[in-house]
């Protein structure tokens, strides 16, 4: 075997065998160049380089040489040194869109992936075969469904507390509607970012969560009540169906965002050192921004389905309140979480004494009294002892982290001053 046959690829091979085969005149150089998906003048090209220098003429000429493309070495150098110093656990696509951002450099992918399995810093994923679940096609309109569900992770890296993130996700574009760091996914964290919502957005026709209790009642043993969770009491008297899936992968779509999250948002964070919720939720309204500019697709129904909330906001704080009954004693008096009251009233309020009164316990904290159609004034004169409140997989962390802070301050406390 010749060495310019022992230098060819594939390609320069079959390229080779077919340029041959034309100048034996087996074939015309039409038929060649349709075989090999070549023009004819690219074609008698390749047949004058056959006769003059034999299968070698056929060898690409760069081969041995480096690519006109290549980076050069002072940027190579310090692209290294920013991927192992400043992006060490960044994805290839991630890595490239924050050096053009933060650094000024402009390169592709999949340079960078390259860069990074020659150093060890990116591992290539291996394929596995996966469960098939059918695929749900996206609601037509904006505003029609809103994929909802809280996501518990270290979000700051061990720079603040480990906490949770709630995320509403349209379903029809994946637009991210709202992001909230809260301590736990509890009732409380979902009405405070649905407060912001409805104000910003409007009122969505339909929630669709997860089986949770803050969404359900799960109780198989509970016999009173109305059957509704204080989020489904809430959502009703707004007007929006609540919808829970069967599966987290019923409810695919927020859950994938929370996978891209918790590498995108925690890298963004990093780079610019918010360590605490409060800067977290600061921070979120420009990462929204992004990622709707970037993830977001158009939906299939251009008319909106939202519907705007036309009340004040103290209506929707009055819609939002937890609401319990209370039954006056003939002092006026009654109790609630731990705390007693007294009913103020100008006259005798004998009308009063055995009145039903309903109790609104506002989101961002407070109490108001109502009693028909008003309000009454109340002062608290007592307390009593309250059990702790029982914690599921959702709170247990923010509750352990409470009683490992107090042992460690007792701890400290305890130790003899030198």
């Amino acid at each position: 075997m010749s060495e310019g046959l022992l230098l060819m690829s594939g390609q320069e091979r079959e390229r080779s065998h077919v340029v041959r085969q034309a100048v034996d005149h087996h074939l015309s150089q039409q038929e060649g160049a349709e075989r090999l998906g070549i023009g004819v003048r690219q074609f008698k090209r390749l047949v004058r380089a056959w006769k003059r220098d034999g299968a070698a003429g056929l060898v690409s000429r760069q081969r041995g040489h480096a690519s006109h493309n290549r980076l050069a070495d002072a940027v190579r150098s310090r692209l290294m040194a920013l991927l192992k110093e400043k992006y060490a656990d960044f994805g290839p696509t991630l890595a490239a869109e924050k050096l053009l951002e933060l650094d000024g450099i402009t390169v592709s992918r999949e340079t960078i992936r390259q860069l990074q399995i020659g150093a060890r810093l990116w591992k290539p994923k291996r394929r596995r075969v996966r469960r098939v679940f059918q695929t749900r096609e996206r609601r037509p309109r904006f505003g029609e469904l809103i994929q909802i569900d809280g996501s518990p992770h270290a979000w700051f890296e061990g720079r603040g507390p480990r906490c949770t993130l709630i995320v509403f996700i349209d379903d029809a574009t994946s637009r991210l509607m709202a992001l909230r760091f809260v301590p736990s996914e509890t009732a409380r964290a979902y009405l405070e970012t649905l407060r912001e919502y409805v104000l910003t957005h409007g009122r969505p026709l339909a929630f669709y969560s997860d089986r949770h209790g803050i969404f359900r009642v799960n109780a198989k043993e509970a016999e009173s009540g109305d059957g509704k969770t204080e989020f489904g009491r809430v959502v009703e008297r707004l007007g929006i169906a609540s919808i829970q899936a069967s599966t987290p992968q019923a409810k695919g779509r927020v859950e994938r965002s929370n996978q891209t999250l918790q590498d995108r948002l925690v890298k963004e964070m990093r780079l610019r050192n918010i360590s605490t919720m409060e800067a977290g939720n600061a921070f979120s309204a420009s990462f929204i921004a992004f990622w709707n500019e970037r993830f977001a697709v158009p939906p299939r129904d251009e008319k909106p389905a939202h519907r705007p909330w036309t009340g004040t906001a103290e209506a929707l704080d009055d819609d939002l309140a937890r609401r319990e009954e209370r039954t006056l004693s003939k002092a006026l008096t009654f109790s609630a979480a731990g705390t007693k009251y007294c009913v103020k009233t100008n006259g005798p309020g004998t009308a009063l004494r055995g009145a039903k009164v309903t109790l609104y316990h506002f989101v961002g904290g407070g109490m108001a009294v109502h009693y028909k159609d008003r309000v009454l004034p109340v002062t608290a004169y007592g307390t009593y002892p309250v059990p702790d409140p029982t914690e599921d997989d959702k709170t247990i962390d923010v509750r352990m982290d409470a009683i490992v802070a107090a042992a460690r301050t007792d701890s400290v406390r305890s130790q003899p001053r030198v």
